[in-house]
């Protein structure tokens, strides 16, 4: 999926991450983008980052983010609806986001990552949601309908 979504290389989240990036030559990465909790996987982060380079987090968990000190790298998280949630000055901006992401998606210049729908919601659907998400299987959004 990640090749089909344009990247040029793909690693296994699974495995070590730096002998992986190493394998393609092309030296640590100045930026690393973490869609997904990363658990134990911080400190290969803090190990395959250049020196200054800037991580981007959405789930860190309880993660201890100090690895990162010695090579002192930015850390900035995530979170899609930081402005509606706190009510920041720029809120107007997330109208604006959200109808350009809806225009590159109608475009189709950016697909979606949609690949499950477990249907409507409820306590069955959304078990068997939460199992299969637990099951490190899941590739894309899983979605559940009728909120």
């Amino acid at each position: 999926m990640a090749k089909e979504m344009g990247a040029h290389h793909v690693i296994d989240h699974k495995k070590p991450l730096t002998p992986q990036i190493a394998a393609f030559g092309i030296g640590n990465p100045g930026f690393i983008f973490a869609t997904s909790p990363m658990g134990g996987a911080i400190a290969d982060l803090a190990e395959l980052i250049a020196p200054q380079g800037r991580v981007a987090l959405i789930n860190a968990e309880a993660a201890d983010l100090f690895v990162f000190r010695p090579k002192s790298v930015s850390i900035h998280f995530e979170l899609m609806f930081t402005r509606p949630l706190l009510q920041t000055a720029d809120i107007e901006a997330q109208h604006r986001l959200l109808n350009e992401v809806a225009d590159l998606v109608d475009s189709k210049r950016v697909r979606s990552t949609m690949r499950e729908n477990y249907g409507r919601i409820d306590a069955a659907n959304l078990m068997r949601a939460m199992a299969f998400l637990k099951s490190g299987r899941a590739i894309g959004k899983v979605v559940l309908e009728g909120f």
